[in-house]
């Protein structure tokens, strides 16, 4: 075990860091939900009915 660990180690942390990062982007991506700060994104600049935000109301 722990010689396939150590002929491994360079993908599993390539493998760690890669799942960090993506882990910290889904996380500020859903504290941005809650913010109302997604509307930045939308198409139609937070007034369509589909993206549940009041950036209209919030001067954004």
């Amino acid at each position: 075990m722990l010689k396939w660990f150590l002929e491994n180690i360079g993908n599993i942390l390539i493998i760690a860091v890669v799942l960090a990062v993506v882990t910290l982007i889904i996380i500020k991506l859903v504290k941005e939900k809650k913010a109302g700060k997604h509307c930045a994104s939308c198409p139609s600049g937070g007034s369509c009915p589909h993206c549940n935000c009041d950036c209209d109301k919030k001067g954004r």
